[in-house]
């Protein structure tokens, strides 16, 4: 794929903003979303900030040839509630998850410095295309029951009583597909026949006039008396603060640190550590797929050992602020696979702007505010993407094959299938599990043909 902004481009200044916002736009719900789920006083806006932080020390690391941001990860949900869940108060908890950080992110310097020796060759050889294609499919595919949901779905929510306790959208479904659909057709049109701007910024165009089409319903729904329109929650502005600071993890976790022994760190460990060596197969996944988006071996150049070095000290960075261990992010992939801008500046002028609107609380509340099926019409558009990037790492692969056909196969199965598997406080998740499947299935059936001649 022909980039228009190659990984050394740097475009002007005021695209260089649109850009990154658009950047910002895709990677947002997702990172905000980790500390939403697991509570206890963690911060979103902290998220956003440490995510920010994280992904410049990905870009130091990598020599800025890596166009690829890090967001909070979801693999760690689980090693983030039992950290909470077996802590004397939430302070040591927010100590817990930050000693969590750093024993993950201390895995991929591990990982990184035995690459360094090795090299990266026994991953060719481990994780061929018939592995690691379908692999990014299901990357996406894995996903596409959240942006269905989220396209069905507005953010005004039904109140059953005076306890404020809901019982989901208050939009009706169709609505909100409506809606979705609308913003995702925006996205396709200005993609594929934008000129100029448009085709570099789809995205922001699509979500504008998402939220443009959900407020009209809205404020009719508003007027009306009618609940079934009413997809944008408004009510979130009166809560607006113009600057505020957001509450570090670290703050906590130093305050927390007098109250956890070693029994309660070693348990910490046991959490977190199984968990980074799984995210380090997804690690190597979303870098061959935007190493075939970008026409360059990232694995080679700059190399893995130093994507590897971004990405765990930068999750361990990140955490330090917001929590949340980092990872590299497929929405972002899949954002430079559309745009086709592949500019690493363009990537830190995002990490920088999701640090600076931490502290903007209207901008941050603007962004909260936007619906759930707009973006429901994005990650269709996004996850989809994903799907088709490993997709196209397969027509190479010779299915007549049976060797090669039946590992395609287990993957696509397994991890279309959600087999995910639990061993206590670890979760095997089933991208990590159909990886796993694949590269026995590959080695068992013994040497095979890669590729058609």
């Amino acid at each position: 794929m022909k980039m228009i902004f190659n990984v050394e481009d740097k475009p002007k200044f005021g695209q260089l903003l649109v850009f990154a916002f658009q950047q910002l736009l895709a990677i947002m719900a997702a990172t905000i979303a980790v500390p939403m789920i697991i509570g206890n006083g963690m911060e979103p806006a902290a998220a956003l900030f440490g995510a920010g932080v994280g992904t410049l020390v990905y870009v130091l690391f990598t020599k800025m040839k890596s166009p690829v941001f890090l967001g909070s990860s979801f693999a760690f949900l689980g090693s983030m509630f039992a950290a909470f869940a077996g802590a004397a108060s939430a302070q040591a908890g927010f100590a817990g998850i930050l000693f969590g950080a750093v024993f993950a992110g201390l895995v991929y310097v591990v990982i990184a410095i035995i690459v360094k020796i090795a090299g990266v060759e026994w991953v060719d050889k481990l994780m061929p295309k018939q592995v690691i294609g379908p692999t990014v499919a299901i990357i996406g595919l894995s996903l596409a029951g959240n942006a269905v949901g989220d396209l069905q779905s507005g953010d005004v929510k039904i109140i059953v009583d005076e306890a404020l306790q809901t019982t989901g959208s208050a939009a009706h479904p169709l609505v909100c597909v409506l809606v979705g659909l609308v913003t995702l057709l925006v996205v396709t049109l200005c993609s594929v026949y934008g000129k100029k701007m448009a085709k570099l910024i789809p995205f922001i165009i699509g979500i504008v006039a998402g939220y443009c089409l959900a407020a009209v319903f809205t404020l009719i729904g508003n007027a009306a008396g009618i609940d079934a329109l009413k997809v944008v929650d408004f009510s979130i502005f009166k809560e607006m603060k113009i600057f505020s600071v957001p509450s570090f993890t670290f703050i906590k976790a130093f305050q927390g640190m007098r109250e956890i022994d070693g029994a309660y760190v070693a348990s910490i460990a046991v959490a977190y550590i199984p968990v980074a060596f799984v995210v380090f197969a997804e690690h190597i996944a979303d870098h061959k797929n935007i190493s075939s988006i970008i026409g360059r071996d990232l694995l080679k150049e700059p190399g893995l050992h130093r994507t590897l070095l971004g990405d765990g000290v930068g999750s361990i960075a990140g955490a330090f602020f917001g929590g949340c261990p980092n990872t590299t992010y497929g929405e972002s992939v899949a954002c430079v696979a559309i745009s086709r801008n592949a500019s690493v500046v363009t990537i830190i002028a995002t990490a920088v702007m999701a640090i600076l609107i931490s502290f903007v609380g209207p901008f941050v509340i603007f962004l909260d505010s936007i619906p759930a099926c707009v973006m429901g019409g994005v990650c269709m558009s996004l996850y989809g993407f994903i799907a088709v990037s490993g997709l196209k790492m397969v027509k190479d692969v010779d299915l007549d094959d049976n060797r090669n056909l039946f590992v395609v196969s287990v993957i696509l199965i397994a991890g279309i299938g959600g087999l995910a598997l639990n061993f206590g406080a670890v979760t095997l998740t089933s991208i990590a599990t159909a990886l796993i499947l694949g590269i026995i299935f590959n080695i068992v059936l013994g040497k095979k043909k890669d590729a058609k001649a």
